[in-house]
């Protein structure tokens, strides 16, 4: 049970399902020169361009293979009279943005981003980084804005849908089992040092009806802690304070360890969930993101949850990083700084350790007659079938309590007739299930043509900006006349400054653009 205080809604955010990520390690061939002069090992190659309209939606295929970079394949332009149904899994992985702040902030360059990077910066997790308003549930647990409004780098329209939870105080006793990669390549002040402050600011926050156990791994692994109790904070602490870095990454022995002991413990009704703190550079054992992905994958059927904190770069692996959440039914986050770390298990901690909906899924049902062809923007390794939204066998994302998602659409309208000025744009429909059950709900919702405005709110006009960012950084096919001026231009008429996050982002893009050499060009890249 945590010490009471209010739960500040922050922004958290990004939305999930079964395939894996767009890019893989830092290491591998062609390795370009960073900002300081000195090799970079991070090689991730731009997103390549997607046909103009695909007849139906499939999930992504990750390209690349072990040794080298992966990307994603953007999601193209569907065409809704062949095929109105678009069905994806949430997610409120936040681990890119994270990333994008660290690279700008260490000196990067657009071009060198691009060329790096691109693939790894998904969407998604750059816009639910941040928090929208969002109305209170009136019934069920989940409330729905929706803004349909011109997108102000393209001529298309761009549809917004945002979900919220309710942001309420969990009463639940946690069962956490801190997984903690203590190898060699964590030896860095940004891998095991910055660690073990993150894990300060979760233990602060626990008592005495709380257990916490902590596992490390190397070449070996090891129970450093074994069922403590939480309001032993100090003996905890000493713990973590007391790990050091050193020999190979056996990921494998470390997880399936981190498992038996959270079922060891396992509180009935609990919160129960592994933390794994990770570079990702597994190098013994089960290394390859299919192994580690089927190992994750049947341990969730015991009703515990993985979440992943990532560290560190060099030998980065946010392919394996992200696809051990996924799969672990948990959120993965990059943690950059004290400063996230703090956010993290802070503001977002009830929304990181209370899930309130698993498996969450969206389907929309395009009508034709007012949409000619739309386009998911993001979730590419999220995309399901139409017929996966009623399998209830189907693995989809977690929403923990103040979740909140966003989600965007580009959408090609047809000219308004008197017969169709009467119908909605789509309809929308909300699966899940709640926490230890095994058969969904469903809530449905009408998104009307009312919804339309030529003059949308800050959220719209921020998020937006947002989602060009993103597809300049992964030089997007769909880019249109995307430009960093545009950006600069729609953030300095938004009031920023109540919002440290995203008067950040503004800061950000002026940084970006100071690092880029004066005959790099931003307008229309």
């Amino acid at each position: 049970m945590m010490k009471k205080r209010i739960l500040v809604l922050g922004a958290f955010l990004a939305l999930l399902a079964t395939l894996l990520s767009s890019c893989g390690a830092y290491a591998p061939k062609g390795e370009i020169a960073g900002p300081d002069g000195a090799e970079d090992q991070m090689n991730f190659a731009p997103d390549a361009p997607a046909e103009e309209v695909e007849a139906k939606p499939e999930a992504s295929e990750a390209a690349g293979d072990d040794e080298g970079p992966r990307k994603i394949l953007e999601n193209s332009f569907v065409d809704a009279a062949v095929h109105p149904v678009s069905t994806f899994s949430t997610d409120v992985d936040t681990a890119s943005y994270s990333l994008f702040r660290r690279l700008v902030q260490k000196g990067y360059t657009l071009e060198e981003l691009k060329a790096t990077a691109g693939g790894c910066l998904r969407t998604e997790e750059m816009v639910n980084y941040f928090s929208y308003t969002c109305p209170e549930p009136t019934e069920g647990i989940f409330g729905i804005k929706a803004t349909v409004a011109p997108s102000p780098y393209n001529d298309t329209t761009l549809l917004m849908l945002t979900l919220a939870t309710q942001k309420t105080e969990s009463s639940k006793k946690n069962n956490l089992v801190f997984l903690i990669d203590v190898s060699g390549s964590m030896m860095s002040e940004d891998k095991l040092p910055l660690l073990k402050k993150a894990f300060s600011y979760l233990v602060g926050r626990l008592d005495g009806d709380d257990t916490v156990s902590i596992v490390t791994y190397s070449g070996k692994e090891e129970v450093v802690l074994d069922g403590c109790s939480g309001s032993k904070s100090e003996r905890i602490l000493q713990a973590v304070n007391g790990l050091s870095a050193g020999g190979s990454t056996n990921g494998e022995a470390g997880l399936k360890m981190a498992y038996r002991l959270v079922e060891a413990h396992y509180i009935p009704d609990g919160n129960n969930r592994i933390f794994l703190a990770s570079d990702g550079d597994l190098n013994v054992g089960a290394s390859s993101v299919e192994e580690v992905r089927e190992l994750v994958s049947e341990k969730k059927k015991s009703g515990v949850y993985l979440s992943v904190l990532g560290f560190g770069e060099g030998n980065y692996r946010d392919d394996m990083m992200e696809s051990i959440a996924d799969n672990g039914n948990g959120v993965y986050h990059y943690v950059d700084s004290d400063a996230e770390a703090e956010k993290i298990f802070g503001e977002d901690l009830f929304a990181n350790l209370y899930p309130v909906a698993d498996d969450v899924k969206l389907q929309l049902t395009f009508r034709p007659e007012v949409v000619a062809q739309y386009r998911l923007v993001g979730y590419e390794n999220r995309i399901l079938s139409e017929e996966d939204f009623k399998d209830d066998q189907k693995d989809a994302g977690e929403l923990g309590a103040g979740h909140c998602v966003t989600v965007f659409y580009e959408l090609k309208l047809r000219e308004r007739t008197e017969e169709s000025a009467e119908l909605p744009f789509a309809e929308l429909a909300i699966r899940w299930k709640e926490p230890g059950e095994t058969k969904s709900k469903e809530k449905s919702f009408t998104l009307e043509q009312e919804l339309y405005t030529e003059n949308p709110d800050e959220d719209f006009l921020f998020a937006t900006a947002v989602v060009e960012c993103s597809a300049l950084l992964r030089d997007s096919a769909y880019k249109g006349n995307a430009s960093f001026e545009n950006i600069r231009a729609r953030l300095a008429k938004l009031n920023l400054e109540k919002d440290f996050y995203k008067e950040q982002f503004a800061q950000l893009l002026d940084t970006l653009i100071k690092n880029s050499s004066p005959n790099e060009k931003f307008a229309a890249i």
